[in-house]
């Protein structure tokens, strides 16, 4: 994997469970970058990682001065087998370590490994409200395909969802 400006770009092990979560669980509260609404349980994030090995797909991790600050992943796309060669990713950053370049060393090697796999396309979905996501996604050579309109709710109030693709 990757160091980018004192950043480790590597695959997640049990360990960095809890971390994950509590990135996951921050983003669940306190924001619509997830659209669920119930904070997530360490059982449930063990299940999620034996899940997405069990899949073959990744699960990286950001780490600094051995903290972890972010993770990203992907997985199937849509179920049918003429999805097979899409997938879909996520990509998360602890908030205190936003904007210096963690998504973007994640992103690079998220990338570079659906390659290495044989995938054709990479998507991503939005909300319409993180311009700063829809900007940071654009950086990365992915465009905006779509946009759904009160798709989602959360924080009473409907949520508009942008979808993005980069071809691999």
């Amino acid at each position: 994997m990757s160091v980018e400006n004192e950043t480790k770009v590597r695959f997640a092990l049990e360990r960095d469970l809890q971390a994950i979560l509590e990135i996951n669980n921050h983003e669940i509260k306190h924001s619509t970058v997830n659209y669920d609404y119930a904070p997530k349980t360490l059982e449930f994030q063990n299940y999620w990682f034996q899940e997405k090995a069990k899949a073959g797909f990744p699960i990286l991790v950001a780490e600094r001065e051995n903290q972890i600050v972010g993770f990203a992943t992907y997985g199937t796309f849509r179920p049918k087998p003429g999805y097979q060669f899409t997938v879909e990713h996520s990509v998360y950053i602890h908030p205190q370590f936003r904007g210096k370049g963690i998504g973007y060393s994640l992103m690079k090697e998220l990338i570079s490994h659906a390659k290495e796999k044989g995938f054709h396309l990479m998507v991503g979905g939005i909300d319409a409200s993180n311009l700063n996501s829809l900007h940071f996604h654009r950086k990365l050579g992915f465009q905006e395909v779509g946009r759904f309109k009160e798709v989602g709710w959360k924080f009473d109030q409907w949520l508009d969802l942008i979808f993005v693709q980069r071809p691999l």
